[in-house]
């Protein structure tokens, strides 16, 4: 059996709930210091928001809901802190008595690594954090062909892509569907097949390609890429199909997960976010999603999925997350791994 790598979740990834009050506070119980920030009111239908350390507080996507280019603020975050970050007074992140969730990955501290354009090979940095396989990489576009550090040491198998300059969608790379495919994250459209994101060419473990699309390489345009790789009972990303049925599909992760995202590849059906902390009771089922393609508040749908302590569980006949014989792509996050770094089991396996 593989044995976790990393024993405390928590100290890489993590989901927080808090009650917002349009007041400057501080936000604290991520047991990090954050990195990567994903905002969402759960009670309104302001966008989605990505605050990241190689960007800074003064800079927003909001997004993936929208397409919108960065934007300059100073009402969203004031700091980054050990254990959290101080909100500043807009509603997205601190509606007055809304209820906002954040999910936060820890990469390095904000400290990058710089690469120099070379040939048609973009110049840019990469913050990475290798024991969690997170990596925060920002580069500026050629026009041609050419290759990206990542910083990872392994090959990331999920890439989400932003354009900063201009209104863009936010592309993703999925080892599952391959390099001459892709999704987006701001649409619910199924994988589409296209050549010119990644010139048909998958990431190795020190570099990602990105090809002539404007949407990963416009000429003197800059760009983020967040890239993920799976570790032993941290992280995954993988795919799964679909069995149409209440009694529905079981995904093997190998951990109990915290966060799971997906996607039908084929049909029309949103992105789905479930986590394990919007959930009022305690334990199984979670019920409560959000869509990172639409800036819809909090839905329901009773018991739809089960988080287990070695993986994810389907409860319901869904196009959105179970439809029979239709593949799925998913990143998912543990709470706990099945088997700790030591061999013995995981808080999970109780």
């Amino acid at each position: 059996m593989a044995y976790a790598i990393i024993d405390d979740p928590e100290k890489h990834f993590n989901t927080k709930t808090y009650t917002g009050n349009l007041l400057q506070h501080p936000v604290v119980g991520l047991n990090h210091q954050p990195d990567f920030l994903w905002f969402k009111n759960r009670d309104s239908t302001n966008s989605h928001n990505i605050i990241d350390t190689t960007r800074g507080t003064d800079k927003k996507l909001e997004g993936p809901d929208r397409t919108n280019a960065e934007g300059d603020t100073t009402t969203r975050l004031d700091s980054f802190d050990t254990d959290g970050f101080t909100v500043e007074t807009d509603p997205s992140v601190n509606g007055s008595n809304n209820e906002i969730v954040v999910w936060s990955w820890k990469a390095n501290g904000g400290s990058r690594t710089t690469f120099a354009e070379s040939g048609d090979n973009p110049g840019g940095g990469h913050q990475a954090n290798t024991t969690a396989g997170i990596s925060i990489v920002d580069y500026t576009g050629t026009g041609s062909a050419g290759t990206v550090q990542h910083g990872l040491g392994v090959i990331p198998e999920m890439i989400i892509f932003k354009d900063r300059s201009e209104a863009s969608a936010w592309v993703i790379y999925h080892e599952a569907i391959g390099n001459g495919a892709f999704l987006k994250l701001d649409t619910n459209a199924a994988k589409a097949d296209e050549s010119s994101n990644f010139n048909n060419t998958s990431p190795t473990s020190s570099v990602f390609t990105v090809g002539t699309s404007t949407n990963v390489n416009k000429d003197g345009n800059n760009y983020m890429a967040y890239c993920f790789a799976s570790v032993k009972g941290f992280s995954k990303v993988g795919k799964y199909t679909g069995n149409g049925a209440t009694n529905g599909t079981f995904i093997y992760t190998g951990f109990k997960p915290s966060f799971i995202m997906f996607k039908a590849t084929a049909g029309t059906e949103n992105w789905g976010i479930f986590d394990n902390r919007r959930n009022t009771q305690q334990g199984n089922p979670r019920d409560i999603y959000l869509l990172p393609s639409v800036a819809n508040a909090d839905s329901s749908e009773s018991d739809s999925v089960d988080f287990l302590s070695n993986g994810f569980k389907w409860k319901i006949d869904s196009g959105f997350r179970n439809d029979d014989g239709v593949e799925f792509v998913y990143m998912a996050f543990a709470e706990s791994p099945f088997v700790n770094s030591n061999a013995t089991p995981g808080n999970s396996a109780f």
